[in-house]
């Protein structure tokens, strides 16, 4: 896992600009905190931070290749996971290799296949690739999302990087923000190719980019589509568990330490349960790790995302699979310092509002740093196999609208609330919301057919695994590489989403309950108190000392009238959001407050023009 970033300027001499290709590879240190390399040659640059883990000594970055026409290059971030079986094939081929690494194999797959390679690849991950032989630069990005591209066109060519703060640092960007970018940011539709920065844009999943002199051009080498499900039901679990068995397998190969995220909820669980099966045929036992809150499990309160603490399932699953397992647990001290709010602005390079939920992750992941390099996670089962509350709400799903921004949670509701009534005004929110689902919903395929209660969930499925899930992944990504932990997401194999996704939600809801085929084709790795558990939220602190802190800081961003920030906030909403109690401060009110800190310290990091004309 690893950071990259380049330039490619066809009009100038890039020999010249090594200390700005520096400045940029260098803002992704955290990323890859093993090594540093640039390549820079006249009309490109590339740049790469490197987090060790298959082949500690031979996966060297930016790998090149010298062919008759010219140099190609790579400079790529994530994993091949079928790296092995893709070496043997092009061996057989021809190639000779220098070490054993993945991104060889990914460079000398782009030599045999062009950037067809793509299609060949299971995995997650981001490349560039320079080929000299036609003067170009080809940017691949994996097909779910999993690992982070953005890129920047120029004048005279391109600027690109894993994350937005390599490409800002680049003098050829501005940080400007505009109306276009604040409304994705507020509405929360997870718009594709949106990075809010004018002018800069992300990468889609499962796209091709090519630049060369002519401009650039895209190909979508993989969309999710529909298609019929041949399967009957027991043939269809049988498949779910002989997809994610192999693709946790596969997932667990590393030349580093390994272990599991487990927060005892379904997903987590069968993941550490398929793990810890297959590590004990070697003899090895599961590492584990959870984080958890002072005092929640006695102190515990229901509350509309989460009916039990998580604590007596993550012990049960333990128990089951022998595992070595370690809590992380922190208080509400430190997930209000706002310099740990800070850290996770840099990490995501956006004021998003998560609050505590962001400020805890990224704690759990230092710790687990600490320990291992390499975690798997549970993240996007819920996606996949319908497992949200509001999948499940027929309020909700009878709703024109994304359910995420109509199910009551605290992530929902007004959103634009904390912003002021003037820029509320330009943002428009329900008419930018409105044209972002009426684009999102078009883009779904239905079988000739289907029921309208299958169409409307094949709908909302497709909303998920094309939206919900990328900013679900990047969050992850962004947060993990801040800390230098690589996660890994098996539900995000594509052959088991596409497999999931083309079963009618008939089967996908068979028994009743969410997540119905994964839970059936999991039963063997499974203690039976997490097969009956109840979908449950990432845990937050129900410490209202964590609403306290909160006030107080929002006192000092009203008390600074000249802060950039006063032009954007409402400053009435905020003034009676830290008149209320602590300890009954609602939730929805403590993420606008958060939403607000973001705000201020993002204004402080990053000194953006905001442009609102």
């Amino acid at each position: 896992m690893c950071g990259i970033t380049g330039w490619v300027a066809f009009d100038a001499d890039l020999r010249t600009r090594a200390d700005v290709v520096d400045a940029m590879t260098a803002t992704m240190d955290r990323r890859g905190p093993d090594e540093s390399g640039t390549w820079i040659r006249r009309r490109v640059a590339l740049g790469h931070r490197r987090l060790s883990v298959i082949d500690l000594e031979g996966g060297r970055q930016p790998m090149t290749v010298t062919t008759p026409a010219g140099e190609v290059a790579i400079v790529y971030s994530g994993e091949a996971y079928n790296f092995r079986e893709l070496r043997e094939d092009l061996r057989g081929r021809g190639h000779h290799f220098l070490t054993a690494s993945d991104t060889e194999v990914v460079l000398r797959g782009y030599l045999e296949w062009g950037d067809a390679v793509a299609e060949r690849l299971n995995g997650m991950f981001a490349f560039a690739v320079w080929d000299a032989r036609e003067e170009k630069l080809v940017l691949v990005r994996d097909r779910l999302g999993v690992k982070p591209l953005y890129c920047h066109p120029t004048l005279d060519g391109i600027v690109f990087g894993s994350e937005p703060k390599a490409i800002l640092a680049n003098p050829a960007v501005r940080a400007v923000v505009d109306l276009d970018g604040l409304r994705e940011l507020v509405a929360f539709t997870m718009t594709p190719k949106w990075a809010l920065w004018r002018g800069m844009r992300e990468a889609e999943p499962g796209t091709v980019i090519t630049v060369d002199r002519t401009g650039l051009r895209e190909r979508v080498y993989w969309r999710l589509e529909t298609a019929a499900h041949l399967d009957e039901l027991d043939t269809t679990v049988a498949t779910v568990r002989t997809l994610l068995t192999d693709t946790v397998a596969r997932q667990l190969v590393a030349d580093v330490p390994l272990c599991v995220l487990l927060s005892g909820g379904l997903d987590s669980s069968a993941v550490t349960g398929l793990a810890a099966a297959h590590l004990a045929a070697t003899g090895e036992k599961v590492r584990t790790f959870s984080v958890d809150f002072v005092g929640r499990e006695e102190t515990f309160r229901a509350d509309e995302a989460r009916t039990t603490p998580d604590t007596p399932y993550i012990r049960d699953v333990v128990a089951a699979v022998g595992a070595r397992h370690e809590f992380v647990t922190l208080d509400a001290s430190p997930l209000s310092d706002p310099e740990l709010r800070r850290e996770v602005i840099r990490a995501r390079d956006l004021p998003v509002g998560f609050g505590e939920m962001d400020a805890s992750l990224l704690l759990l992941f230092q710790a687990i740093r600490r320990e291992s390099t390499v975690a798997l996670s549970g993240e996007a089962a819920d996606e996949v196999f319908g497992g949200y509350r509001w999948f499940h709400d027929q309020d909700v799903v009878a709703t024109d609208n994304f359910p995420w921004l109509v199910y009551s949670s605290a992530m929902s509701g007004d959103r634009a609330a904390v912003m002021a009534p003037e820029v509320r005004s330009r943002l428009d929110i329900a008419a930018y919301t409105a044209d972002q689902y009426a684009t999102a919903i078009a883009q779904v395929e239905h079988l000739p057919g289907d029921s309208a209660v299958e169409r409307r969930m094949r709908t909302i499925s497709h909303l998920h695994l094309t939206r919900f899930v990328r900013m679900m992944l990047d969050r992850k990504d962004r947060i993990s590489m801040a800390a230098g932990l690589e996660v890994r997401v098996p539900f995000c194999d594509h052959r088991l989403v596409e497999y999931v996704y083309r079963a009618p939600w008939r089967m996908k809801s068979f028994d009743g309950r969410e997540k119905s085929l994964l839970r059936h084709a999991m039963p063997h790795v499974l203690p039976r108190s997490v097969r009956g558990r109840l979908k449950a939220s990432y845990p937050s602190t129900q410490d209202s000392a964590y609403n306290v802190s909160l006030q107080r800081q929002a006192r000092e961003v009203l008390a600074d009238r000249h802060h950039p920030v006063a032009a954007l906030i409402d400053r009435n909403w905020l003034r009676q959001a830290i008149s209320l109690d602590p300890a009954a401060t609602p939730a929805s009110v403590r993420r606008g407050i958060d939403r607000v800190l973001d705000l201020y310290h993002w204004f402080e990091l990053y000194r953006p023009s905001v442009e609102l004309d």
